[in-house]
Formats: C-alpha cells, structure tokens, sequence
C-alpha cells in the first residue's frame, strides 16, 4: 500500500488551484442540508470545489473519479455569556458585517482526504505538496459561493437619498405635534393629513380631480415657504398599524402556546432574508401528494445526482429532491435546546426548538430566471407560486404524466354573448383561481354600520377607535365564488357578427377540476386619494366546499358561434387610442400627457380609476417616456412574459399581439385575449370553431369531482405583498400546524379567515 503522502503526490493532477472567476462550495452540501457543523463535516472536492456530506462524497467520488478532498469540521466552542457585541456594518443577518444573532461560536479544523479508501492526512503542514497547500489556503481564504451570493443580493437594493434630507432646515418654532386628534391647520380636514419636516406644520394633501382628498394647502406651503419634506400622518395610518398588529399576532398565533413539532413533514425553514413568501409557499407544495411522491418517494437523492449536470447547485430537479428531503425525512427536524436569558430568572428555563434549513441553493435555481426572487426583497407569495410552477412544467419538457404541477393545472371558459345573440368561447389553462372579494355580500352589515357610526363620533371628537372596537367585514367563499361565475358586461366588445363595437355579456366556468384547488384573494385595492389599500376582511372559509356548479358547459344546442375574424378587419381594436376624457382627468391632476396617454390606452380606456392604478404602478418603467407607436415601428415585447401567457394555454403569436396591445401587462394582456376571440387562432384552448370541445382528458389534464377539502393557508401580515410577513397553515395528520420559518408547531388557532392563498384537495368521490 502507497505511504499517504505518495498516494496524495500520485494525485496532484486531479487538484486545481482555484481561480477567482470559481464558486467556492463549503459551507453546505450540494444534495443535502449537511454543513462541517454535521456529524461527518463536509468534504470539498479540490477539482470542482463542489461540497458533499459524508454519506454522499462516495457517490461524487464514483461519478467524476476525483479523489482529493478538502475536509471541513466545525466543533461548538464555549463563549463567555457577556461578549461584546459586534457592531453591524451592513443590513444582514448571519454573515460577516451583519447583525450579530449570537449564534454560538465554532472552532474549524482542516484535514486532507484521498479516496477511495479515505486516507488522512494533516493541515495544516509543511510536508504537504506545494500545490495542495495554495489550493486548500485559496479555498479557506476564498468567499463561500453560498454566502456570496446571499451578500450580493443584500447590497444590490440600494436606497435613494433625498438631497433635501442631507441638509434639510429645521425651525425651531416651539410646534409641539400631539400624538392624536390632528387637523390641517388652515382648514377641518382631519384626513389626508401632511406634516411639514422643517418645521412641524400639519396641512391637507391635494385635492383629487373629482373634488375629494384635501384642500391643497400642504402644496401651497411649499410654494409659498419652499420647505420640500413632508409626511403623510393620518388617523388612517393608526388604524392601519392597529389593524396590523392584530393580524400579526394572529396570524403567528403570538401568545398561544404552540408546542413544538419534530420529525418527517416537520422541518423548518431558515428566512434567508425576505424568504417568508417562499418558505410558506413550499411548506404547503410538499404537503400535496403529487410533489411528496414525484421528489420524494418515488426519487431519491441519489438517483437525482446521478441524472444531474456535473454541478448539481444549478439542477433544479436535483435542488427540489433536495428540499423535498431536507423537507420531509425528518433528518433535520430535531430539537434544539436554547437557553433563554437567566439574568432575574429564579428557574432556569431553556426553550426546545429547531434550527431548520437554509434553502439557499434552492432558491438560486428557482430566481436564476427571475432577478425579483434573486434579491432579498419580499416579493408577491403568489407570484412566486406561479413562477415555480411554470418552471417546473419546464423542466418535465412536455411530459405531464410526471410533472408535478399538472396537479395544480386546470382549464377556465369564458361564453361571452354579444348584442347579436351569437356566442364565442374562449378556454385557457391556470393554476389558480382568482377571487374578488365582494364586500357588499358581508354577512355582520349591523355591525358595520355600527361600527362606522362609532368611528365618526370618534373622529369628530379628534379621537381614535381602539384596537378591540374595530369590525371587520366578514364575507362568504361561497359568495367570492359566485362572483367569479356570475355574468360580466363587457363594453366596446368588438363584435365579427356586426363588424362593430358592442357590449356583451361574459360569464365563466371551469373546464376540468384540478387535484389541488388554489383559490387567491384579491385583498389589495385602490382607495381615496389613489392608494393602494389592503382590505381588511374576514373570509368565512369552510373545511369543505363543493365547486361542482362551477363546471362550464360549453357550446350549447341551439348557440350560433361568432364568425372568426377577417386579417385587418380588427385593425382598430387591437390599436386602441387613448380615451380624452381620461387623458384630460389625468392631465389636470398633473401627470404628463404621454403617460396618461399610456395609462388609458393599457387599461384599455377602463375608466379614470383603472388609469391612475396602472400610471402609479408603472412611474418608473424605463420605457415610460417612449412615444406610442403608431403602428409603423416593432414594438418589442417581453420574451419571459410570452413565456408566461403561453403556459397559460395561449398560443405565441396570440399573446404577442395582446401584450403589444396592452403595453407589456401581463393583467391587461389576458384581458385583451377575452375580451377580442376573434384575435384566437386554433390551438387545444383557444376559441371554439367547432362543436367539438376538447376534454380534460384530451389535454391531459386532471378531473374529477367538485368536492375539495382544506388542506392550507398561506397568510399575509402587512399593507402590501411585497412587505410584511408570509406564515403558512397546513392540515397534517389530523391537525393544524403553523409553518412559520423554521418554526414548526401544534396551531392552536388556525386563521382560516385571514388567507391571502388558500390550497384545497379534491375528494375522491
């Protein structure tokens, strides 16, 4: 048998020196959540600087023949309990500069291994090979690729400073601001309050162009005094705050006392930074059967490495194999003890808890295609449900037989009849069902109305409704489902039977009932003063539901089909012209003309409140300032958002021409393709041209009956998607439990009628 070192020496062409353009794995296992903190530490692979557990660093030895490793073992050292704080350099958790979480501390120790029979030998030393010791020190010295990732997606969301605020002029006028009971101070408003930064001034904000909101004297302020900062400060903002506390503690059922759980299905995830929407999304994704056998039970790890590139960290079959298992094996579900502050305490106490795991890799794969998800942002739960699922649709290459996702997949009709009395049918695919939540369908209006006749009394006497005085509106999933089905007027529908604009009528239905049910709650809406306001409702959810009436019915004897479109003939709806009327509205309270042209023209002249929502949420485009084709320039459109509409089930070409005709808006696109079917070509779901209407089981989708049980909840806590907090409910084993990030316990009281995403199971009949 070869002397260690010889044996290392015969294998120094398999060891690289690494360059600085090389990511660095060394801080977790590429095909599990094993870290040099695990029993067996981590191996790096001194070729690849891939990283590897110790019950997984045989299967890379077999599959690339590299047999020279960088060994990596962390043991927990003791720290005195009053250590000095680490002053924070950057906005992070968990890495160098951050904040300092008091993790405990940790002595690493180094070691070179050679395989197959796993020789040892020390590092550092001297009698190494020269080429082995600069590899293992560039390793060492080297910034993890996990953790320099995570570090670029901190820095890149700058922040704007306001050059009035770096050298903003305060007066010292002796204006003491009371905590409560504001008002303008040169009029009764006691809404839509602004208070001026230099020198305390509480004045009313503009005035709206049909009369509400202030009385514009905040604006005349500054005209008048130049003093540029101001705040908004209204009763509304308390109540909001108010509002939100109480859904923050209960929504993580703060104060309740959850017992931990542990074991398989049981496992936490680490908040990498604004990763709630994505921890909550897939806790309740790995609970379906369809991705608990297609990740899970029917593949292992080892046969995902083996189908896997040579870098399995950008595999996205690999890194959801692994997720399912770090997920659901229960490998790394187990208790943690944490000891809690003793300084008064007369018992020691200590807190049993797990550490969860990281999805780190996982979710570089999944945002490599999407720049919003590869920051530290909080981002919209929904969106990304959207996204994944489209990915993984992607990766099955067409082959739904063992995609996952079908699942989720279903088809919707529309039967839109125009003043003619003939009828078009417009089909496509999706994965969830959005819901409008009508408020005027609330079942508690007495005390509503109770309640706003306390909240004005209140008001007028500069006082605020306390926390438990508050009612909130509870409306009936029944009753947001039937407004889904119910009948729609369309207006300037352009009819191919009168060659015309006309109005028509649309009402929808289902086409197949998918295995899993997403229902989403449209809870953000536009209020006074153009705001975006979250609705704060209850929604009576039950544990059962039955869709069944929801199924559509397609064409019917008797119904005459609106003849399909000449080439040219709808020249003029799919180039709309800006309505002046909402122009002029829009002009006057402002804006620039260009922009509220673009506003009408891809809220397809919907109204001056459609408008102004699509002006405030595309301010910043960069492509605001381009002039409006006239039709005589290409007009380039987004490729991913093509890629989007066609995995709805429309055709390229199709959702080319509506995002072109509706400025890029994915929302406005779909509506543009409903509302014009004449625009439809032939594909599995477009346009009825016959009377033959393909199945479900033509297009491979799942069906059955309408009779779905709750299964998950994913909960939203703040004023916008992209803020606050994401915490997912799930039904196991006969329970509640709350996935709240790593934290994973018994629910005591699941907030079934706080949902911004809930996921039902269809029962088998």
């Amino acid at each position: 048998m070869l002397d260690p070192m010889d044996l290392l020496r015969s294998n120094l062409s398999r060891v690289r020196i690494p360059e600085p353009t090389n990511r660095i794995y060394k801080q977790e296992c590429c095909v599990s959540f094993d870290t040099p903190r695990s029993e067996g530490g981590l191996f790096v692979d001194m070729n690849t600087f891939l990283a590897f557990g110790k019950d997984y660093i045989g299967w890379h030895y077999e599959k690339t023949g590299n047999p020279v490793y960088l060994h990596i073992k962390q043991n927990k050292v003791l720290v005195p309990e009053d250590r000095p704080l680490k002053k924070p350099t950057l906005m992070a958790i968990g890495i160098d500069g951050g904040f300092d979480n008091n993790e405990p501390e940790y002595e690493e120790s180094h070691s070179i291994v050679v395989l197959p029979d796993y020789v040892t030998l020390p590092f550092p030393s001297v009698e190494l090979p020269e080429k082995v010791r600069l590899a293992v020190d560039s390793i060492l010295m080297a910034e993890g690729a996990e953790k320099k990732e995570q570090l670029a997606a901190w820095t890149a969301d700058k922040k704007q400073t306001s050059a009035y605020a770096m050298n903003l002029q305060q007066v010292d006028n002796g204006t003491i601001v009371p905590s409560s009971g504001w008002k303008c101070s040169k009029c009764d408003k006691r809404d839509n309050l602004w208070m001026n930064l230099t020198d305390g001034t509480i004045l009313c904000g503009r005035k709206n162009w049909d009369g509400t909101g202030g009385n514009n004297h905040a604006v005349e302020y500054y005209n008048d005094t130049g003093y540029p900062l101001a705040t908004e400060m209204t009763t509304a903002e308390r109540e909001l705050d108010q509002n939100t506390n109480f859904d923050w503690h209960r929504i993580q059922e703060s104060g309740q006392e959850v017992e931990p759980i542990f074991g398989p299905g049981y496992t936490g995830l680490v908040n990498l930074g604004n990763s709630c929407y994505m921890a909550a999304t897939m806790q309740v994704v790995f609970s379906t059967h369809s991705f608990y056998s297609g990740y899970y039970k029917n593949q292992s790890l080892k046969t995902a490495f083996e189908k896997a590139p040579a870098d399995p960290t950008v595999d996205l079959n690999m890194q959801l194999t692994k997720l399912a298992h770090g997920l659901l094996s229960g490998k790394y579900s187990v208790p943690v003890s944490e000891e809690k502050d003793q300084t008064n305490a007369i018992t020691p106490t200590t807190n049993v808890k797990q550490d969860g795991i990281p999805p780190r890799m996982f979710k570089a794969v999944i945002a490599a295609s999407h720049p919003e998800f590869s920051s530290m942002r909080q981002q919209d739960a929904l969106e990304f449900f959207l996204h994944f699922l489209d990915q993984v649709e992607r990766a099955h290459g067409g082959r739904p037989e063992i995609d996952p996702a079908r699942s989720f997949k279903f088809g919707i009709e529309d039967r839109i009849m125009c003043s003619s009395g003939k009828v078009a049918y417009n089909r496509r695919l999706d994965y969830i069902l959005s819901l409008n939540i009508p408020l005027h369908e609330a079942t508690n209006k007495e005390e509503l109305a109770a309640f706003q006749k306390l909240k004005a009394e209140k008001a007028s006497e500069g006082k605020e409704v306390s926390s438990d005085e508050i009612v909130r509106p509870r409306v009936p999933l029944e009753a947001c489902l039937a407004s889904f089905s119910s009948p729609e007027e369309i207006q300037d529908f352009y009819s191919t039977a009168l060659k015309a604009k006309t109005t028509a009528v649309k009402s929808a239905g289902l086409t197949s009932f998918p295995d899993y049910l997403v229902l989403h709650m449209r809870k953000f809406v536009m209020e006074e003063g153009w705001v975006p306001k979250k609705l704060d409702v209850y929604i009576d959810v039950p544990d059962i539901i039955d869709i069944s009436h929801m199924r559509s019915k397609g064409l019917q004897h008797g119904e005459e089909l609106l003849p399909e479109s000449v080439p040219g003939e709808e020249e003029e709806p799919t180039k709309p012209v800006a309505d002046e009327n909402i122009v002029t509205q829009l002009v006057s309270m402002g804006f620039n003309n260009l922009h509220c042209q673009k506003a009408a023209i891809n809220t397809l002249n919907a109204g001056v409140e459609e408008a102004m929502n699509w002006l405030l949420s595309h301010m910043d485009d960069p492509d605001i300032d381009t002039p409006i084709s006239q039709g005589g320039g290409q007009i380039v459109v987004d490729q991913s958002k093509v890629d989007m509409l066609i995995s709805f089930g429309f055709q390229e070409d199709i959702a080319r021409a509506a995002l072109k005709a509706s400025g890029g808006d994915i929302e406005k696109a779909t509506d543009w393709i409903f509302n014009n079917p004449g625009a439809s070509v032939s594909t599995d779901m477009d346009a009825t041209t016959s009377e033959t209407t393909p199945t479900a089981a033509d297009l491979g989708l799942p069906d059955g009956g309408g009779r779905y049980r709750l299964i998950g909840i994913v909960s939203h806590i703040g004023t916008s998607t992209l803020c606050g907090h994401y915490v997912a409910h799930i039904f196991k084993d006969g329970r509640w439990v709350i996935f709240n990030d790593a934290k994973v316990g018994a629910s005591v009281n699941p907030p079934k009628d706080m949902g911004y995403l809930y996921f039902f199971e269809r029962l088998n009949s």
